[in-house]
């Protein structure tokens, strides 16, 4: 039989037995693995396109490699305490090798903890913040600090894709370009971290008042959390977001192994004071720091807020403050005795206690605090009592003491535009008791400035009440009639036309007629209105006697004197060469005064005031440094004698006469001054000195009106001058000096030895007859400068 065994053409292969999802399932990923290939083939075509277009046209970052960011000019006290700031961005450039280690680790564990690992694009950070996005209710960022480097400095903020790839390929060329501290530097000085802050130098600045390298964990943390939101989270927008960010930086420190378990804890325990610009701890030498702006600005122009420049001053941090707290207690003082002119402004306040808060703020908006003169709106006002609130929530009662200056506008009959009531606006002041008192804004204005005599050195100067109130510098430009303060440079020049302390002058009245005059008639008066008749010239100058003076300018002439007084600074056109040039009816500034009365502080010679002593750039490279002109005798601006004769008179007046209270409340001989009242008593003056201090004090309203028919020098600029000089001259030593060469003292009275008595001019104005006795009226020891120390290197900024 036939084999059937077999079939004819080829074998069949056996049935398969995969299962059929398997195979669909091998199919799916072959085709997923060249969908990702043909993806990744095409990414790569991308990234090639994007260089090819891209990378030729990123800009040049090599300037990064010596990084000179914007710097602002800032200006210094002679200890190093920083009083000013001028330009759009503050910034302190910080090296990286000067940042504290607490302060780099928080900027780390808040941005880019993996910073030294990665290549600029940390992909692990990518994926755990992607991971980290999905399950926590804080949401974290991808960007390294490279990458924010780049942004910040090159790229805008927009969210594109073309900005991102510019953004990554600004990185890659970043990190091949500079090392890790450069970028970490770059960083750390150029972000923005609110309040006008750039760089966390000038944030710890400007929110703590310390520099970076005192930071603490806590405050480190507190700034490192800034940048993801610089003005939602910092902590003077915004306390409660400000906290719960620093809290994260933290967590993130201490789960990055920078700090320990307990150091985490303490700083979360730590409180946070920030800088308060109300603060009266804080150095106000606004006045001073805007003076130097206009110097440097003068020289440097526009790139003076871009460059970095570091400006050193003479100002004494202590002696400033000491001036800042004596004018306007000086002011605040005299604006008690004023009547009160009512509430600054009155709103409608709601009676929803939900609505009342955002009322106050409104209402206080343009009524800042000015210093320790607080703004606060009234909520309930009776006879008795006050109720008022200030705009950080505080509660402000008022009673008893407290509501004297203003007791007019608690009047039921006050004018409704006087009247306190609720919804009225105010200004209040702590006591040194602690309560509270009603006030106002001073009106009136003043100034004080106070130099160094041997060099000229500017140690002090407030040029008004307050600077942001009125920013005109009275010292340098107020334009003022001095008044009694000027007698002195009279009287020096009667010196060297024969006169003498002891010389007798008659205070009997004066009158000049129209003929004389060449105008009005003029019959002058004493301050007090009485004359006391003949008295020697000591005693003329101890009580201030105008008829005095003036019989004195009419012996020597009004044209020697106009020339004399050029001697000390002053210029002719300013003191036309009348009678009442005796007076004080010239022209001149604060700091012209300071100048004048320091030839006599100093022994006769004219030094100019200046103000700067060192100017830098970034680098610390010294731009200027100069030294004034040791004393010299081609410094001379009067006679030796000269100068120590009228130290005699002048501490003659602060020892028993219009200023006697100096000595008295100082406790010290060698003080020197005269007080300054001008007629109608629109402008207050005490000029004055130690041997190592000259200070002048002033205070007048702007648009020149009366103070007040009992306010004078004595009772207004002294008491500033004798504050001031507690704190000035403190521990300083008494100073005595020897009599100069061709001086001779005869009764105990000083005369040139060639104007001894029986030389001198014996009288002035008096009838013929016996010479009324001169009283006795001792010449006490005169202070003497100290010997001139090594003076620093300066730059006379302050030229006549």
């Amino acid at each position: 039989m036939p084999d059937t065994s077999r079939t004819k053409g080829p074998a069949k292969a056996p049935p398969s037995k995969r299962p059929t999802w398997l195979t669909w399932l091998i199919r799916i990923v072959l085709w997923a693995f060249g969908i990702m290939a043909a993806g990744a083939v095409a990414v790569v075509c991308i990234i090639a396109v994007a260089l090819a277009v891209a990378y030729p046209n990123l800009p040049d970052i090599s300037e990064l490699a010596d990084y000179r960011p914007k710097l602002p000019l800032r200006v210094f006290s002679s200890e190093g305490i920083l009083i000013g700031e001028f330009g759009e961005e503050r910034r302190n450039l910080t090296p990286i090798s000067t940042v504290p280690k607490v302060m780099k680790d928080a900027v780390l564990a808040a941005e880019d903890a993996r910073f030294y690992d990665h290549g600029g694009v940390d992909y692990k950070g990518m994926l755990r913040a992607g991971i980290a996005n999905l399950n926590r209710v804080k949401s974290q960022g991808a960007s390294t600090i490279t990458m924010q480097v780049a942004r910040n400095v090159y790229l805008s903020s927009e969210k594109t894709l073309t900005r991102k790839v510019y953004e990554v390929l600004l990185t890659f060329k970043l990190e091949h370009l500079l090392t890790k501290d450069q970028i970490l530097e770059i960083y750390v000085n150029q972000i923005y971290l609110g309040n006008r802050a750039y760089g966390f130098a000038a944030a710890s600045e400007a929110y703590f008042g310390k520099p970076l390298q005192d930071i603490t964990i806590a405050q480190a943390a507190m700034l490192a959390g800034l940048p993801k939101a610089p003005g939602a989270n910092n902590p003077v927008n915004n306390p409660s977001r400000a906290r719960a960010r620093q809290l994260y930086v933290i967590d993130r420190m201490q789960e990055a192994g920078f700090i320990t378990a307990e150091q985490a804890a303490e700083a979360k325990k730590e409180d946070l004071h920030l800088r308060d610009a109300a603060d009266p701890s804080r150095l106000h030498a606004e006045y001073v720091a805007e003076t130097v702006r206009q110097l440097m600005y003068a020289q440097y122009g526009d790139s003076t807020y871009t460059r970095g420049l570091k400006v050193y001053t003479t100002l004494v941090a202590a002696d400033q403050a000491a001036a800042y707290r004596a004018l306007r207690k000086g002011i605040m003082d005299y604006e008690r005795r004023q009547i009160y002119r009512g509430p600054e402004k009155f709103v409608d306040l709601p009676n929803n206690p939900k609505e009342l808060d955002e009322a106050v703020d409104d209402a206080l908006a343009d009524h800042p605090d000015n210093g320790d003169v607080m703004s606060a709106v009234v909520l309930k006002a009776n006879a008795k009592e006050i109720n008022a609130v200030r705009g950080n929530g505080d509660a402000v009662q008022i009673v008893g003491e407290g509501l004297k200056p203003a007791q007019s506008g608690l009047s039921d009959k006050a004018p409704p535009n006087i009247r306190i009531r609720r919804g009225a606006v105010i200004r209040v002041v702590k006591t040194p008791k602690g309560s509270w008192e009603i006030t106002q804004l001073p009106e009136v204005e003043g100034a004080f400035v106070a130099t160094d005599p041997r060099d000229g050195a500017v140690k002090a100067m407030v040029g008004g009440f307050d600077f942001d109130k009125n920013k005109f510098n009275h010292v340098t430009q107020a334009w003022r009639q001095p008044g009694s303060s000027f007698k002195p440079f009279i009287y020096s020049a009667a010196l060297e036309k024969g006169f003498t302390p002891s010389t007798v002058i008659n205070d009997a009245p004066l009158f000049f007629d129209a003929g004389t005059t060449g105008g009005q008639p003029w019959e002058p008066k004493n301050y007090d209105g009485q004359f006391e008749g003949p008295m020697p010239m000591r005693r003329a100058l101890m009580k201030s006697k105008n008829m005095v003076s003036i019989r004195i300018l009419q012996s020597i002439g009004t044209r020697y004197a106009q020339d004399w007084i050029t001697n000390f600074g002053f210029e002719r056109e300013k003191h036309p060469a009348y009678l009442p040039m005796a007076l004080g009816a010239g022209s001149v500034t604060p700091m012209q005064m300071v100048t004048a009365y320091s030839v006599f502080a100093n022994g006769g010679y004219r030094v100019n005031p200046y103000l700067v002593t060192r100017v830098t750039d970034h680098k610390d490279k010294v731009l200027v440094d100069r030294q004034p002109p040791l004393l010299n005798e081609s410094m001379r601006a009067i006679p030796q004698r000269n100068a120590f004769i009228m130290d005699s008179l002048l501490q003659s007046v602060a020892s028993g006469g219009t200023a006697a209270k100096a000595q008295a409340t100082l406790k010290r001989t060698d003080l020197y001054g005269k007080t300054g009242t001008t007629n109608d008593s629109l402008d207050a003056w005490f000029a004055g000195f130690q041997p190592t201090m000259t200070a002048v004090a002033w205070i007048g309203y702007d648009t020149p009106r009366k103070l007040g028919d009992k306010e004078t020098g004595g009772g207004l600029a002294l008491p500033i001058w004798i504050t001031y000089m507690e704190t000035a001259i403190k521990g300083v030593p008494v100073a005595e000096v020897p009599a100069p060469a061709g001086v001779v003292n005869v009764g105990n009275e000083w005369y040139y030895d060639d104007y001894a008595p029986g030389r001198g001019v014996a009288s002035l104005g008096v009838e013929a007859g016996p010479t009324p006795p001169a009283e006795a009226i001792s010449a006490p020891p005169i202070g003497a400068p100290a010997p001139p120390e090594e003076r620093s290197k300066i730059l006379d900024l302050f030229r006549n």
